[in-house]
């Protein structure tokens, strides 16, 4: 299905970075989404590859590929948690377990990106979310990792820079 006008409008990134054209499944139940992202040589950071066809040929970016596990979580943040940044929930990165490229991502055929809640614990207006992403490119895996985010809702008055310095950084592991 195409993107909702209202995820978009309520995404933390700028068409420019959300970078997504298609979610492909929401599934609520195994707290599981499925987008497609298309690749092309303009996508950031892959625009500025120094290219040489033989010994490093333009590829979608590692950085990227890495960025755009937030957007993955921001849509199950969306679909799945039903949560809204218009509603003054926010959520950041806060630890890259695991990593691993299997290959290179091409330029031209789209990624299919997989993103699995795994463990969620919550304590008031925080929600910490253990992640596993599954990236493919032609039914190929080419990346795959897992990461945490904490997702809190701001209350009025506050800031998220003020709430987040009251996480102790082993507290949100």
């Amino acid at each position: 299905m195409a993107l909702d006008p209202g995820f978009t409008a309520d995404c933390l990134y700028y068409s420019e970075g959300l970078l997504l054209d298609e979610v492909l499944l929401i599934d609520r139940e195994n707290s599981f989404v499925r987008v497609r992202m298309p690749t092309h040589a303009n996508l950031p950071l892959t625009n500025t590859q120094r290219v040489d066809p033989i010994v490093h040929p333009r590829h979608v970016s590692g950085g990227l590929m890495v960025h755009m596990t937030g957007v993955a979580a921001f849509a199950h943040f969306y679909y799945v948690l039903g949560l809204r940044h218009a509603e003054r929930w926010t959520g950041y990165g806060v630890r890259i377990q695991d990593a691993r490229f299997h290959t290179l991502a091409r330029i031209g055929p789209p990624l299919i990106l997989e993103c699995k809640a795994v463990r969620q614990r919550k304590r008031g207006h925080r929600l910490l979310v253990q992640y596993q992403f599954h990236f493919y490119q032609d039914e190929k895996l080419v990346y795959e990792g897992e990461q945490t985010a904490l997702w809190m809702k701001v209350p009025e008055g506050q800031t998220a820079e003020t709430l987040l310095a009251t996480v102790a950084p082993d507290s949100a592991a």
